[in-house]
């Protein structure tokens, strides 16, 4: 039996904001790739010290990098940038000093707040109407930029005052579709996890994942249509003008469903 709808949570990346439209800004200033930046970056800083092979380079931050993927799908966890570029200096038999080594961690983690991703059309006038009715929350994994930058492009878009709890993976210590990320949400907004529905852009950590914590879940593709077909959301919500009205209706069948079974 589903229970009345008290809070809800949502993902940031093309959920909030649209993953990699950064890049075109990075592209109209001249910037390289952040993917290509990021790997500049490692060699730029390894040169100094003792000449090295920039494919070499490269080569081992794509390995480290395929191994971050399949830790974060099938461990659900997600390594700090910082436990990656240890990795990748493993792997290359090299290190920095810890002053620079700090330095070029940090230039990887703030590099979406410096050139950071555009707003989701409509999203904060969803989040303004909605935040009137629940409470909301962020859940996130934080693959590159850690939870202290995501929170600082919330507020660059004048929307972090609309949450009253987040989950970044960095400072839960697991990733979605984990059951602690969600648990640590509703233990702050003090709900029972089965009254929150959750909206997001990935069957596998936003719909599968909560629905099987009993949560309710809304696909949201207005960014990201790729799980649409065949996807057990119990929503699924094309742009933020019909959030609203997809959550009130949720919660009229949850409370429908109360008055059936009494």
């Amino acid at each position: 039996m589903s229970r009345p709808i008290e809070a809800i949570t949502f993902d940031l990346w093309d959920t909030i904001v649209v993953d990699d439209s950064d890049e075109a800004k990075r592209q109209a200033m001249g910037l390289p790739s952040k993917r290509l930046q990021r790997r500049l970056l490692l060699w730029q800083a390894l040169d100094r010290h003792q000449s090295v092979d920039q494919v070499r380079v490269s080569g081992a931050y794509d390995a480290i990098d395929t191994a971050f993927n399949e830790a974060w799908h099938d461990q659900h966890v997600t390594w700090p940038i910082a436990d990656r570029l240890e990795k990748i200096l493993d792997a290359l038999g090299r290190n920095l000093p810890e002053q620079e080594f700090l330095e070029l961690v940090r230039a990887h983690e703030e590099m979406e707040v410096e050139v950071f991703p555009d707003l989701v059309d409509g999203c904060r006038e969803a989040l303004e109407e909605l935040s009137g009715r629940y409470p909301l929350a962020i859940v996130s994994d934080a693959i590159v930029s850690p939870g202290r930058c995501l929170r600082e492009i919330l507020d660059l878009h004048r929307i972090g005052g609309f949450f009253q709890a987040h989950a970044f993976s960095d400072e839960v210590g697991r990733s979605k579709p984990h059951r602690k990320m969600f648990e640590t949400v509703a233990s702050r907004l003090d709900v029972p996890i089965e009254a929150m529905v959750h909206v997001g852009d990935r069957e596998h950590n936003d719909v599968t994942g909560p629905r099987r914590l009993g949560m309710r879940a809304v696909l949201f593709t207005a960014s990201r249509a790729v799980d649409r077909d065949g996807s057990e959301a119990d929503a699924i919500c094309e742009s933020y003008r019909q959030l609203p009205e997809i959550i009130e209706a949720l919660g009229i069948g949850a409370r429908r469903a109360d008055v059936e079974q009494s």
